[in-house]
């Protein structure tokens, strides 16, 4: 769901930017929060930017924070009548890498209490940083448990959840166009869970 307003922080996410996150020399997180969601020129400059690609728009991203290498956390718009707390979260690399990382804005609360970042929650890091062990962040836990208690659970179940979901979203750097072209119609089990959103409400 776009509307007017999409552009300021949720109030969960908000909290939870608003914490300190520390890069420990290498052994904690990596992400700079962002005050405010990017705005929609440098989005879309961003976008055409790191695809090649000058007919894409940054519309259907907020993006909200980075990597120290320049690497972008967004929240992507992909769920047509659902809030913005409701939508995919996702981690787009400088280097061209991509993941979805949390299922929504409450997955993602418990990913970061859990102690990991955008970065460290996608495969490449893994792959890369075999040795990284993740540190569960006693703030960021009150956080989540105030926002989304019911919806506790594990980073690495948030981390694995996303991926079941969005399997496509992990792919190299020139890959996006095509991400965008097979996610317009969301895989079997986020249509599970939009519908089960509808009946609840």
């Amino acid at each position: 769901m776009k509307s007017a307003d999409d552009r300021r922080f949720p109030d969960a996410l908000a909290a939870s930017l608003a914490v300190t996150f520390d890069y420990a020399g290498g052994d904690g997180i990596d992400f700079e929060p962002f005050t405010a969601f990017l705005p929609a020129d440098e989005t879309t400059a961003w976008i055409r930017a790191w695809t090649g690609n000058a007919e894409l728009t940054g519309d259907d991203f907020r993006v909200f924070g980075q990597d120290g290498t320049g690497g972008y956390a967004a929240i992507w718009l992909l769920r047509q009548d659902c809030a913005l707390i409701e939508q995919p979260i996702v981690f787009l690399g400088s280097e061209g890498e991509t993941a979805a990382v949390a299922r929504d804005v409450d997955d993602f609360l418990w990913l970061l209490a859990g102690g990991y970042g955008p970065l460290e929650a996608t495969p490449s890091f893994t792959t890369s940083e075999p040795g990284w062990t993740p540190r569960p962040h006693q703030e960021l836990t009150a956080i989540a448990e105030r926002h989304a208690p019911i919806r506790r659970r594990p980073a690495a179940d948030v981390i694995a959840l996303a991926s079941q979901e969005y399997p496509y979203f992990e792919h190299r750097h020139g890959a996006l166009p095509l991400i965008l072209s097979k996610l317009r119609s969301p895989h079997p089990l986020a249509q599970q869970r939009m519908g089960a959103r509808m009946m609840m409400r």
